[in-house]
């Protein structure tokens, strides 16, 4: 059965593992190296906000976590979530349980709206979850990513929390 957790640093390897195909075989990230396991047990210390992990066995199947939208202070209300799935844990609910998490968890925190960055890239499975999860598109931003020798767009999707 899995489980969800605060990520920890012993994790790394895991959400590297599980986020490293993305940046290497899709355009659902702007990223164009993946992130060493090093590089993500920092982001996991220097994390202020909700970072979790989706295991199963002991095995890292999936992360969500929470990072400020902006860094004027004006925005210290508002997060971007970002949610990766291990193929393998996909379409099983999984992703919704993180989701669902992490949001709870944002509020608790003191968060109020919760923004995500979609890459629209005709891959609907995130765009799918953000709505079931409450997220309303709130704007596109044209052509604002240039990877795998195409223009890419972003969809704002945003969900007020409190």
């Amino acid at each position: 059965m899995s489980t969800i957790e605060e990520a920890a640093e012993a994790h790394a390897e895991g959400i590297a593992a599980v986020f490293a195909p993305y940046v290497t075989g899709s355009v659902v990230t702007f990223e164009t190296t993946p992130p060493t396991a090093a590089q993500w047990r920092a982001k996991i210390r220097e994390s202020e906000l909700p970072f979790l992990v989706l295991t199963e066995a002991d095995v890292v199947l999936g992360y969500a976590f929470a990072a400020p939208w902006r860094p004027k202070p004006a925005y210290r209300f508002s997060v971007e979530t970002t949610i990766y799935l291990a193929p393998e844990a996909a379409g099983q609910g999984h992703g919704r349980r993180l989701l669902d998490e992490l949001l709870k968890r944002c509020g608790e925190a003191g968060a109020r709206q919760a923004i995500a960055v979609v890459v629209d890239s005709g891959n609907p499975a995130s765009r799918k979850l953000h709505h079931a999860a409450g997220f309303a598109e709130a704007g596109v931003l044209r052509r604002v990513g240039f990877k795998e020798n195409r223009w890419l767009d972003t969809v704002l999707m945003q969900r007020e929390l409190a």
